[in-house]
């Protein structure tokens, strides 16, 4: 059981890895975050939190990053949404409302918005087995996939849409809006890895929108892109 120190301690790490992408020591967050504590004390409470899974120590730095068990807490309880911008809210239906009577034609519209909105790879199925993506590029843009072997294993989810609904059907949470992590993926090199994704329905039609982004990711901005993003592909979708 984590005290409230731990959790607002756990909170303020999450969140400045999130932003940086770089590990987090105590005088960082002593002065970024006033903790109303001393760095020693932050030490302390950051080496329980390591012993009890929350956080790990890269072997370069003498930082600590959240573990998967840290993210999980924070998407289940510690994350707070961010509100998308209304003029974000009409740029994607103005953007989508043409489209409306080309479903696959839609879709795509929807995750070119939906890439731009994250900032990451965005994606859509069907179950007929259509597959559309947009922002492949910005998968290079975060130092976790830098090595080869997890930009091509990212990539190769583009050409295996199979592979990509067996890691939806696997997600081990529900919710309208869930997110698989890590080696919750069951993919090789993805292992710092997570995608955010919803189900659809519209009509006899159904499918998934999803994001693929490090285990970092801002979820508490990709969430609710990926909710309206659905709200608004079932609403123009009802014009089928």
């Amino acid at each position: 059981m984590l005290t409230e120190r731990q959790v607002e301690l756990l909170k303020a790490i999450i969140d400045s890895y999130i932003s940086t992408s770089e590990p987090v020591g105590s005088v960082e967050v002593v002065k970024r975050y006033n903790m109303h504590c001393s760095a020693a004390t932050i030490r302390n409470e950051m080496a329980k939190l390591l012993s009890m899974g929350f956080l790990e120590m890269p072997h370069t730095s003498s930082g600590r990053v959240p573990t998967k068990q840290a993210y999980r807490l924070y998407l289940d309880e510690l994350m707070e949404e961010t509100d998308l911008p209304v003029l974000q809210e009409v740029a994607l239906k103005q953007r989508l409302w043409p489209n409306r009577f080309h479903f696959e034609k839609m879709l795509r519209e929807a995750m070119i918005a939906l890439a731009e909105i994250t900032r990451a790879l965005a994606m859509a199925t069907t179950s007929d087995g259509f597959m559309t993506h947009a922002g492949a590029v910005n998968v290079l843009e975060n130092k976790e996939f830098w090595e080869i072997d997890s930009a091509k294993a990212a990539l190769i989810i583009l050409d295996n849409s199979e592979m990509l609904e067996r890691v939806f059907q696997s997600a081990p949470y529900g919710g309208d809006v869930r997110t698989v992590l890590e080696d919750e993926l069951g993919i090789n090199n993805l292992s710092k890895s997570s995608i955010v994704f919803a189900p659809y329905s519209v009509g006899n039609r159904s499918g998934h929108i999803a994001v693929l982004g490090p285990s970092r990711i801002n979820y508490a901005q990709v969430i609710p892109a990926i909710r309206y993003t659905k709200k608004v592909i079932e609403e123009l979708g009802e014009a089928w």
